[in-house]
Parts: C-alpha cells; structure tokens; sequence
C-alpha cells in the first residue's frame, strides 16, 4: 500500500506489494526473482513503523469488524490499522521477512491475536477461508503476475456481503519507479472488465479516480491519482 503515492518497487510506509511474478508455465524463475527481490527490500528495510492507507481507512472506518484480508501486507500498516481495530486479519506477502516482521510489529501493539500472517506467492498459491474485506492496495509488482486471477480469487474468497477494496496508482509521481512515457494505468472500469465477475453474485459500489495530495521519500509533495474499485459480493 501507498499513502505516499510511491508504490512498488519502491513501496512505502503501509507496505502491502507483496503479489509475486508469473512465468509462462505459472511457475519458476519469475517467481525465485519476485520472491528475492522483495526480500531484500524488506532486509533493508530500517523502520517497520507503517501507516494505513487512506482509502482503507476511508472505506473500513465505518464496517463493523470482521475477517479481512491483506493481500501484499508489506510492512504491515493496514493490517495492524485493521487489528486496533476489532478486525482479525490475515496478512500475506511474498516476503517471508515481511511476514515476521508483521508478526512481531503486531506482538509488540498487542494484536497478536489478531493478525495472522502468512507468506505466499499469489502467482502460485493463496491463503484458505472466507473473508468480510480483501484489501488489495497498490497490488502492482515489476515482476509479471496474472494479477485478474488473482484478484478474481480474492472475490470468490468473500462470504456474502463482503467487500473488495482494489486500489491502484492511476498516475505517476516524481518519486516513482516507473517514469516511462508509456506507462498505461488500468482505469476501475478497465479492472472490473478484467475481473469479469457475475452480476448475479457482485456488485460495483465504487469505481473512481479520485485525486490527492501525496508526500514522497524526500518529504517532497505531488498530486496523484488513485483508481478505485469496491466490489462487493451479493450471493454466495
């Protein structure tokens, strides 16, 4: 996740990337690439004290707790936002470093019992039950990543009810990774046609662009865009 506006590779203080690659065949080197390059990144790693993103905490604040999933928890800060909160969440990423990590953060601010973490490769495998919120913030990786099934998944991981919150960059600030003149920012609409779920069982209940003011490493500041998608599942 993002509230700086500086996402993956270069994520900031909430985390959350953690998505993996994708070979051709699903598996292999994409994957060992994925999985060391974000390892090191949390190794380096110096401060584990993450914010939460704040079109999570715009959306979650007024939910009543429930189950919830963090996909690419990074360095924790939605997960641990959540678990101050009454959620019990799951956090994932492909980071077996970001996972501790999020494990001892939450020990230490008292939610242990309610923060699991695990680690997974989303290109290969994702985490069992049910959920009442998937998180899926700035789920971008410079790896590729069939990313539509997974967040296809994601909606299928929801009981009845149950939201997917999918937040992505919509524009390139100063500080990014990724500068180059043809970058391509999938719109909501664009996602939501990836995902292609049935309206018989999900139901679009916000897809904007919305525009706020981000801080980058350096402490300097830019507008950005984020595309927004809530999905929300209406039958089981």
């Amino acid at each position: 996740m993002d509230p700086t506006g500086h996402r993956r590779p270069t994520p900031d203080a909430a985390g959350g990337h953690g998505a993996g690659g994708h070979s051709a065949d699903g598996h292999g080197a994409a994957d060992e690439d994925a999985e060391l390059f974000w390892e090191r990144h949390y190794r380096a790693r110096r401060t584990w004290d993450a914010r939460a993103n704040p079109l999570l905490a715009e959306t979650a604040a007024p939910l009543r707790p429930g189950s919830a999933l963090d996909l690419g928890c990074g360095a924790g800060g939605d997960a641990i936002w959540l678990a101050r909160r009454g959620w019990h969440v799951t956090a994932v990423d492909i980071s077996t470093t970001a996972v501790e990590r999020v494990r001892e953060r939450a020990r230490e601010l008292g939610v242990a019992d309610r923060v699991t973490t695990e680690q997974h490769d989303l290109a290969g495998s994702f985490p069992a039950g049910r959920f009442d919120l998937v998180s899926a913030q700035y789920l971008h990786t410079p790896f590729p990543m069939l990313r539509g099934r997974v967040l296809r998944t994601a909606a299928r991981a929801l009981h009845p009810g149950g939201l997917l919150l999918i937040v992505d960059h919509g524009s390139t600030a100063p500080w990014s990774w990724n500068q180059g003149p043809d970058a391509h920012f999938p719109t909501p609409t664009e996602i939501a046609a990836e995902l292609d779920l049935d309206p018989a069982h999900w139901s679009v209940l916000r897809a904007d662009m919305p525009r706020r003011q981000a801080t980058g490493p350096a402490g300097e500041t830019a507008t950005v865009i984020d595309n927004v998608l809530l999905v929300q599942r209406t039958a089981g």
